[in-house]
């Protein structure tokens, strides 16, 4: 019995002289949205998964590196795992300059100022990594006092989405300061794949952050959290409006998401809108939906609509 033709057996042909010419007359003419009109070398996305792996393993070297590491040879490992994974972020680092910058197309090795500069961002963000560690442990601490279900560090580092989306934001917020924000919203999502929570790397956010379950919390790019704040999940910090200028286009930049002060616990499904003030101390309860600044310590339900 003679078998059917397998489909990538070459018994079909596809029209494929065509398709092609239709589809290049469409980016490079019909409906052209290439940066500034021209092909730009773009930073890899799994260069950047590889890049977040490898400072997570320099910054927390048994949880994410390697588990059999011991005081003999954990500082060789953190020392090699940065080597590598430096070179490999200054590289990004130099797409990202390059795709952004107004130079005209140019070989791989690219302009030697643009990699000066990029080994001076991947330099000063290196310096900064044991501040960043720092500010981690205290977000890890803050789960930890936080949440009665959490044993250990170590559970929090390893099981908690919380934690492993706001890894990603310190650094991507990091690289958005000195100067990468393509790089910076490619670690953002990629945090935001793994875990389902999108934080903007723009967004300022205090030391002892803690985010428990976390499915569906959006924290927007102008967003300001002190310290000691607390998210539970789908809360959204989000802007009420967006101002356009007289030809209709949306203004970028503008502050338009809420400050939420020290000390403020926002629980399940609260929206809070608009460049608005959670001050300090305050509760926000479930399915809150709220558009005007509150007070320091205030009480703000759901069921009654009102602040107490």
């Amino acid at each position: 019995m003679q078998s059917a033709p397998h489909p990538d057996s070459g018994a079909v042909e596809w029209p494929l002289h065509d398709i092609v010419k239709a589809l290049r007359h469409s980016r490079e003419h019909a409906h052209n949205i290439r940066h500034k009109g021209r092909v730009r070398e773009l930073p890899s996305r799994e260069a950047l998964v590889e890049i977040v792996q490898g400072l997570s393993a320099a910054l927390f070297p048994t949880h994410y590196g390697r588990p059999d590491l011991n005081d003999d040879s954990i500082d060789y490992y953190v020392g090699h795992t940065l080597s590598h994974t430096l070179g490999l972020l200054a590289e990004q680092v130099r797409r990202g300059l390059f795709y952004a910058s107004d130079l005209p197309d140019q070989p791989p090795s690219g302009d030697a100022g643009l990699l000066d500069k990029a080994q001076h961002i991947t330099r000063t963000f290196a310096t900064a990594l044991p501040d960043i560690r720092a500010l981690l442990v205290s977000d890890l601490q803050a789960a930890y006092q936080g949440d009665p279900a959490a044993t250990s560090a170590s559970e929090i580092l390893l099981c908690y989405p919380g934690m492993t989306a706001i890894i990603h934001y310190r650094l991507a917020h990091a690289l958005h300061k000195l100067g990468s924000p393509l790089l910076a919203r490619l670690i953002a999502d990629i945090g935001h794949s793994r875990t389902g929570i999108d934080i903007h790397p723009g967004a300022e956010i205090g030391p002892a952050f803690f985010i428990d379950h976390g499915t569906g919390v959006v924290i927007g790019e102008t967003t300001v959290i002190g310290q000691r704040v607390r998210l539970y999940q789908a809360v959204t910090l989000g802007a009420k409006r967006f101002p356009a200028d007289e030809a209709g286009h949306l203004l970028k930049g503008h502050a338009r998401h809420p400050i939420v002060e020290d000390d403020v616990v926002i629980y399940a499904g609260a929206t809070v809108l608009g460049r608005i003030t959670v001050g300090q101390g305050s509760t926000i309860g479930g399915n809150v939906w709220l558009t005007n600044s509150v007070p320091p310590g205030s009480n703000v339900s759901q069921a009654l609509n009102r602040n107490t």
